[in-house]
């Protein structure tokens, strides 16, 4: 039987290469490995599956159309923001996700705690003063005994409440699913956006992206923040208007933020978010541990074998339409 021809797409930190489950992918699959951005289009002629990182390449029409032999995508992560779903159904391509990758249930939690306990307790400008021979050290604040408002109780939100509350915070939360007669189970109350923004020293961001959320931290709701309080986001850039924000940071109508996610990734150099010393920043990498490399690895190494098998779980794909197509395959493998 012939192996179909696989391509792992930027892979920049070289980590997808490195997973132990890359063995198993090899062994079902002819895989070519890229540690930068496609330069040479020429290399997606005969590829017949993809294994894509996050959001880091568009597949859309333009893109389909240079993958002639492409039959099957494997996203890693579960969201699908730049894969054009229309074309790849009408070409018959599967777009498989990863959607039962576990750790950044945790890892992105992690990540926002720590933004709040580098802001509250100027962890960052402190070591700057230090580098600098300096001893004399600033005030700073303790979380224990604040208020956290996290938009969005799902996934990331449920964990970071309870990390939160491990560390003496009180935690109210606002979603999308409305307002519900009494709190939940860990005693977290749902109140409306306004009043949440209105009381909390820490606003945690943990929303998907759609047209009800973006934009949804603009000029209006930034200023209904409590003054000294602190925004958080490890979600999507665009969920918060960047220029309101760079308003309300340099007018302190807010005291800081801590921002993994922009509205253009990478962020421009020319940003004043790059430079605002009660700003920290980090470049998009909420999710990126080792562990969940690993982690998208193993999934499209299932995914790839129960493709193979003609069992690929419709529940683990975008367009399950594209599962009808009556292009034949070759071995189970390729056009």
């Amino acid at each position: 039987m012939n192996k179909p021809k696989l391509l792992v797409m930027d892979d920049y930190e070289r980590e997808l290469a490195l997973s132990p489950a890359m063995v198993r992918l090899r062994q079902l699959a002819d895989v070519t490995i890229l540690d930068h951005p496609v330069d040479d289009y020429s290399i997606l002629k005969d590829v017949q599956v993809i294994l894509a990182l996050r959001e880091r390449t568009k597949l859309d029409g333009p893109f389909f159309a240079v993958c002639p032999a492409l039959e099957l995508v494997l996203q890693t992560g579960g969201h699908a923001y730049h894969i054009d779903r229309a074309a790849a159904t009408q070409r018959g391509i599967v777009i498989a996700l990863g959607r039962r990758v576990s750790k950044p249930t945790v890892v992105v939690p992690e990540l926002a705690l720590g933004f709040m306990l580098g802001l509250v307790r100027q962890i960052y400008p402190l070591t700057m003063e230090m580098r600098k021979g300096e001893w004399q050290g600033r005030i700073g604040g303790s979380l224990a005994g604040r208020t956290l408002g996290i938009l969005g109780y799902g996934r990331h939100g449920r964990p970071i409440a309870r990390l939160a509350e491990a560390f003496g915070m009180k935690v109210i939360v606002w979603d999308r699913t409305g307002l519900r007669p009494g709190p939940d189970e860990f005693g977290v109350r749902r109140l409306p956006l306004d009043k949440l923004l209105a009381k909390s020293d820490v606003v945690s961001i943990h929303l998907r992206l759609s047209d009800e959320s973006r934009g949804l931290m603009n000029r209006e709701n930034l200023w209904k923040m409590k003054p000294g309080a602190i925004l958080i986001n490890t979600s999507r850039g665009a969920i918060i208007d960047e220029v309101a924000l760079i308003d309300a940071l340099r007018e302190k109508r807010i005291a800081g933020a801590g921002l993994d996610v922009f509205t253009v990734e990478p962020l421009p150099a020319s940003s004043p978010l790059r430079t605002m010393p009660n700003v920290l920043l980090t470049p998009h990498v909420g999710w990126q541990v080792r562990d969940v490399f690993h982690e998208f690895v193993q999934i499209a190494a299932d995914q790839l074998d129960a493709w193979l098998k003609n069992e690929l779980l419709e529940s683990d794909v975008l367009n399950p339409d594209a599962m009808q197509s009556d292009r034949s395959r070759s071995n189970g493998s390729g056009k």
